[in-house]
Formats: C-alpha cells, structure tokens, sequence
C-alpha cells in the first residue's frame, strides 16, 4: 500500500508544469538526499529506543503531509517542504521495517525464513509500481495534478493505519542491561559501535551499503531504452520486462539463501557482465539483458540483507540497518558519478569489483557475542 503512490510517475512533471526550471527541480532531489544523510541514523536509533511499528505509522503520515504541501503549495519553497517531509517519513522506515520484519520472525520462531519473506517484500514494493502507474494514468486525466495528489495523501494515511495493526514483539536487549532503561543517545550509541566496530557486522554493513547503491541504476533504464530507440509513448511497456524480472529475482531470494558466498558472488558478477554487454549492444534486445540483470541483482541484495540482519542483535538492529542505509545514500553518489563519466560499461565495471569482494565481507567472522535472535 505504501507504494502503490499515484504520484510516484509523475512528479517530476508536476514540478516542470508548475514552473521550476532543471536546474531547480535538482535542488529539490538534492534537498531531498541531505534529509535522508542527516536523519538517516537518528531515525534508526528512534525505532530501536522505542517503536519500529510508530516509526512506519508516522512515516505514513509525514509522507501525506509531503503531497498535501505539494498539492497546496505548488512552488519551490512547497515541494522543497514536502521533500524534507517524506525525507523523513522514507528514513523512518529504513531499519525500523527490516528490524520488525526480523524479530517477527525470530517471535515465531522462524528466522531462517527472513531472506524468503523480505524477498516477497521487496517483490511487492516493485510490482507495485504496476498498478501506481495505471492509477496515475487515470486520475490525471479525470482531475489532473490536484486529484492525483490528494489521492496520494490517502493512500499514504491507509497505508499509516495498516501499519498500526502489525504486530510488534518484545526484543531482546542483547546485554543484562535492561533496554528500557537506555536513553535514546545510548541506544543510538551503542547501535553505531556495533556497525563500527564489530568485525562480523561492520563487514557486511559494508557489503549491503555498496551493492544498495546500485539500485540507482533503475532511475536511468527510461533513458537507456529511450536512447536504444524506443518511442517516448512505448517507455512504460518496455520498462515493465524490467521491472518484472526484479519481482521474480526478489521473490527468489529465500532459495537464493542457501547459497554460499562465493556462489552469490558468481551470480552478481554474472548479472553485471550482462549490464555491461546490454550497455555495448545498444539495441532495443538489450532490454533482455537488462531484465537478467536486474532481476540477480536484486535477488542478490535481498540475501546479502538477510546476512546482516542475522548478525545484528534485537536492540541495535534499525539503527545498523540505518548505518548501512546512510552508506548507500553516499556511495550512490559514486554510481551517479561513474554513470556521468562511462556510463553503463563502468558502472558494471564496478558492480565485478564488488563481486569479488563480496565473499570476503560474508565471510568475515562474526563476534562471539552476536546471536542469531539477539
């Protein structure tokens, strides 16, 4: 429900039709990513202090106050207002809905299943671009810009009080210190020492920051088919390939689990030498290369995640989660950077580099004092 926002296809058109020049319209992107760096960590650190459940709740809310502001206010100073409010609404969730997702499980008993299950999950939030898409479509054309928005609010307010009925099991605090006695600086403290200074969890924070930065590469698949010759109006449906073989990959990952390191890396090398000859082929064909890839990646990404999360324990897992995100938010600076200078060829380049490093990180040991369930 929380993606399946109407808006989501069509805001960079609602900033051009209300008068915003590129050059400001990257201001707001840019505005947008300085949230995310900021209150990255802190917001992980709010969900391990108090309620990973709130945390999505709130999200929601913010998220519609965004799209209130855009629709209300639809100048610079506006849309710069509703970036910073789903700025802060998208850094809620990161950590806080990985960290309910896993100890729900660890509550039932049934950790093993988190790579499955958040495959699933990750499948969901892509396919719901289908029907966000098709919504879009529709509502523009009965109301335009206003109805899309307003439609928008109220999906992010269902989407609030569905989060509310979660369930949200006690966690454990992983030392004899009771947690709710931990100030909310302790908590965020002591979340950052294990993402620091933990061999077995700073390696994997590492390898989940990097390769979530090459999810920066969808942004760009429109404009890669576009320049391959596909027609501006036929975009949507020759996107869909790609978008599907993603689901199908995440969904996979539960079976992808049971691979080893070194296998994994194989995988992810395999899907980057595919994006790199999709980049050579320049040919509409190189969509199904794209596809490939795409969908082994995000398989991949799902797994690695599951790699993390079992090394984290309860008390401190949003806010290691939200270091990780804060690494990708930065090293996906570098996949816009190495796109800028070469383009697909590099940056598949640089998805092998990480390939080969990946069984090195998995295999990092893991400190004596981690469990699986925290």
């Amino acid at each position: 429900m929380a993606d399946v926002i109407p808006l989501y296809p069509l805001y960079a058109l609602l900033f051009a039709d209300s008068g915003l020049s590129a050059a400001e319209i990257s201001a707001l992107f840019a505005i947008w990513s300085a949230v995310g760096v900021v209150a990255e960590v802190p917001s992980g650190a709010l969900a391990d202090r108090f309620s990973r459940r709130a945390c999505l709740v709130a999200a929601g809310v913010l998220q519609a106050c965004g799209y209130g502001a855009w629709v209300l206010l639809p100048s610079f100073a506006g849309f710069a207002l509703g970036f910073v409010l789903w700025g802060l609404g998208g850094v809620l969730v990161s950590g806080a809905q990985e960290a309910l997702l896993y100890d729900g499980l660890v509550a039932a008993g049934a950790e093993e299943q988190y790579a499955r299950v958040n495959g699933w999950v990750s499948a969901a939030e892509l396919i719901a671009q289908v029907p966000a898409a098709l919504a879009a479509a529709v509502l523009y054309a009965v109301g335009g810009f206003p109805l899309v928005g307003w439609v928008s609010v109220g999906v992010c307010l269902a989407a609030a009080v569905m989060a509310s009925r979660l369930p949200e099991p006690p966690r454990g605090s992983g030392t004899d210190e009771d947690e709710d006695e931990l100030s909310y600086l302790a908590t965020l403290r002591a979340g950052l020492v294990v993402a620091a200074n933990r061999p077995g969890v700073r390696a994997v924070v590492v390898a989940t920051a990097v390769l979530a930065a090459f999810d920066a590469v969808e942004e760009y698949f429109p404009l890669i088919v576009v320049g391959w010759g596909v027609p501006t109006a036929f975009v949507p449906v020759a996107d869909l390939p790609i978008v599907l073989a993603g689901v199908v990959g995440a969904a996979l990952a539960g079976r992808a689990g049971l691979l080893g390191p070194v296998s994994l890396a194989v995988v992810l090398g395999a899907a980057m030498l595919l994006f790199g000859a999709a980049g050579l082929v320049d040919h509409p064909a190189g969509i199904a290369a794209l596809a490939a890839f795409y969908g082994a990646y995000r398989c991949v990404l799902v797994v690695v995640d599951a790699r993390l999360q079992e090394r984290i324990e309860s008390r401190s897992r949003a806010t290691v989660t939200s270091v990780a995100g804060i690494g990708t938010d930065i090293a996906t600076f570098g996949v816009y950077a190495a796109w800028a200078v070469g383009a697909i060829p590099l940056v598949a380049a640089l998805g092998v580099l990480i390939a080969v490093a990946l069984p090195r990180l998995l295999r990092a040991p893991v400190a004596p004092d981690v469990t699986r369930s925290g």
